[in-house]
């Protein structure tokens, strides 16, 4: 699934309060607009392995995340799906949790009971909505399926006969049908085809490339630019000159100059004042997140949202490993560029002038350019083990690597403003 991780509050953590926190993982639910309706958040304090962090509330890590960074911060404002047991609504953790924004999920795989059920009508009146996560028909649940928002089903754990009797039953049921683990374009289609409204997985930033694809020629440009920024210095005539034939680059490389995320302290109308301004390091950095932009202007903003993450995080940690921060930038945004021009990574590589060590790091390669870029994918799909495992490997400090992603998580949600 396609996940977000953080440890601290999005405007910028403070490091004696997030001492002691574990990971917090994102992963966004989109509605079949690819629009993003909510987040659920996993918690893990390090304490229990990956596999049973994900079943387990981790009820101390959310409390940590609710108390210090808020998890409205967390879901960017849209409601954000916790995990909890049905023994553990009773306890003091849900008080400090918001009802209006929270949604508590369930598991189905435990025997529901008379208290069970007054407990969630109790938390209902609340105000707190209802998840039913792995819902397969269970015996014994159906009474809840009355009291649930949500009702979430696994495509690769219930087939899709068992999918088209299961909707039959939920004929009346007025809760909203969430698919998860939905990695491929082919498992979306058929999931919205039986009638899901909701999905979560990684098959937003998998559209499946199109055949004999040319670019667009304002694209090519745009790939132009990035050849130019690469050459030190930079070619500033040349470089004006290509930013100038897209008006509308040139508006968005204006607007993300003249954004709180750069602090200039005066209007700037002009790429030639923009470049005197901000210098080169920072214009290529803008000028890149504009161009993401516009290559994403067909595709899911979640997509977009993941490659400024991914690019700022890659940025900010470079410093630790010894790696180039403009060229981790490059290479943590560049990795979305496949999915938003729907072509294969090789394909795009032909284009660009990247040194090989940057392309060997996109292709996948197990090389010092591609770690920061590998511990993001990790912490994308909730691997907090293999991201622990890469940090240990690579020998540098796991909560300032931390810190990195929740300024990374920070930026990127202004940028998006």
């Amino acid at each position: 699934m396609a996940t977000q991780a953080s440890t601290a509050r999005l405007a910028g953590p403070d490091r004696d309060q997030t001492g002691d926190l574990g990971y917090v993982a994102r992963l966004p639910i989109l509605d079949r607009n690819g629009k993003a309706h909510g987040y659920e958040l996993l918690f893990w304090n390090g304490g229990a392995s990956a596999a049973r962090a994900e079943s387990d509330p981790g009820h101390d890590a959310a409390l940590d995340a609710a108390s210090v960074f808020g998890l409205e911060e967390l879901g960017c404002g849209l409601p954000v799906f916790v995990r909890c047991s049905l023994e553990s609504l009773s306890g003091e953790w849900i008080q400090h949790l918001t009802p209006g924004s929270t949604v508590l999920e369930l598991p189905t795989g435990t025997e529901v009971c008379p208290d069970a059920l007054s407990m969630c009508r109790k938390v209902k009146a609340q105000g707190f909505r209802l998840a039913l996560n792995d819902f397969s028909g269970q015996p014994g649940w159906w009474p809840m399926v009355d009291l649930a928002d949500y009702i979430k089903v696994d495509v690769t754990q219930v087939n899709a006969d068992q999918r088209r009797e299961l909707f039959s039953s939920l004929d009346s049921c007025n809760a909203h049908a969430v698919a998860t683990h939905v990695e491929s374009q082919e498992q979306y289609s058929e999931s919205c085809g039986e009638g899901f409204e909701l999905f979560q997985g990684h098959y937003f930033c998998r559209p499946e490339p199109l055949k004999n694809h040319r670019i667009p020629g304002n694209r090519l440009v745009h790939l132009e630019i990035l050849e130019t920024l690469q050459n030190d210095p930079v070619d500033i005539n040349r470089l004006r000159q290509l930013v100038m034939c897209d008006a509308d680059l040139t508006y968005r490389l204006l607007r993300y100059v003249n954004s709180p995320l750069f602090a200039i302290r005066q209007e700037v109308t002009s790429i030639q004042m923009a470049l005197n301004l901000v210098g080169e390091a920072t214009f290529r950095r803008i000028a890149v997140l504009a161009i993401a932009s516009d290559f994403n202007a067909d595709q899911p903003a979640e997509l977009l949202r993941m490659a400024f993450e991914r690019a700022r995080f890659c940025e900010l940690a470079g410093g630790l490993c010894g790696l180039n921060p403009g060229e981790q930038y490059l290479i943590g945004m560049v990795s979305l560029f496949p999915a938003m021009l729907r072509i294969f990574m090789e394909d795009l590589l032909r284009l660009l002038p990247l040194r090989t060590e940057a392309r060997d790091a996109l292709l996948g390669k197990q090389n010092p350019e591609g770690l920061l870029l590998r511990w993001r994918q990790c912490a994308e799909y909730g691997n907090w083990e293999a991201c622990d495992e890469i940090v240990r490997s690579a020998g540098i400090d796991h909560l300032q690597v931390l810190h990195c992603h929740a300024e990374a998580l920070g930026w990127a949600s202004e940028a998006l403003k």
